[in-house]
């Protein structure tokens, strides 16, 4: 189904079955899908190709030569039909790849709102973004990794497969992260180590400073007091049963089950 609104170049094609939202603008050479739907408002500029039961909400920008949807680089994959979810007002910027999930990894791969994935970033199957992310440019997730909100991952790292990111979480361009990674930091290196409270990202968005200095308490808790991870993790929560910012930091040491990055 096309919405009467939509305007398609005569070159795109857009194969029966597909969903075409109010508004969506498709640009020359783009391929969508039987299974594809786009939600209103959306641009593809030219040479997209959404394939796949792929979901796309409203207002995403898609740059030429970007592949969303296609078949995983799983081995195990078998052409299940499993899926792709973006949420509204994403960029996604040229040659960006995002596979489909597997059945074995949940059936799907899903993107938030208001996320910026740059050149050739890629997101692997099932593998979760949350919203107000930040991929630079060749930024790779492997498989099943976790990336929680405001997150900015600098130009060419790679995650490693299972990986959990935490919220406001900034790594350095050209890190490998192997481990999880809490809440608030900023990682760099390869292997990716912790390098103090990620302060710039939490001031600019709002974060107060008796709260930043709760967070940086946290942290010297786990980093740099000298403790054990369980030892640490009472005197979290204790620092967060005061300030409920640091909640997250604690929650992330619960969460985690790659180990934690040091």
């Amino acid at each position: 189904m096309i919405d009467a609104t939509a305007v398609i170049h005569p070159t795109a094609v857009i194969e029966d079955g597909a969903v075409i939202g109010a508004g969506v603008r498709i640009g020359p050479y783009c391929i969508i899908g039987s299974d594809a739907a786009i939600g209103a408002g959306t641009i593809l500029k030219s040479h997209v190709v959404v394939s796949g039961h792929t979901r796309m909400g409203r207002d995403n920008t898609i740059y030429p030569f970007a592949t969303i949807g296609e078949d995983n680089q799983d081995l195990k994959y078998a052409g299940e039909p499993t899926q792709v979810e973006i949420g509204d007002r994403n960029k996604i910027r040229e040659s960006v790849t995002i596979h489909r999930g597997t059945v074995q990894g949940g059936g799907i791969t899903r993107i938030g709102s208001d996320n910026l994935l740059m050149v050739n970033a890629h997101v692997a199957h099932d593998c979760i973004v949350g919203n107000h992310c930040i991929l630079a440019n060749n930024a790779t997730l492997g498989g099943h990794v976790i990336v929680d909100d405001y997150v900015i991952i600098g130009g060419m790292c790679a995650v490693h497969q299972f990986c959990v990111i935490g919220a406001h979480v900034m790594v350095g361009g050209c890190s490998g992260v192997a481990q999880d990674v809490p809440p608030f930091i900023i990682a760099q290196g390869n292997h990716a180590s912790p390098n103090g409270v990620n302060t710039t990202g939490l001031q600019r968005r709002g974060f107060s400073k008796e709260a930043i200095h709760a967070i940086r308490n946290a942290y010297k808790v786990l980093y740099r007091s000298g403790k054990t991870l369980e030892e640490a993790k009472p005197e979290i929560a204790e620092i967060a049963s005061v300030h409920a910012e640091v909640k997250p930091f604690h929650d992330f040491l619960v969460r985690s089950t790659r180990g934690l990055i040091r």
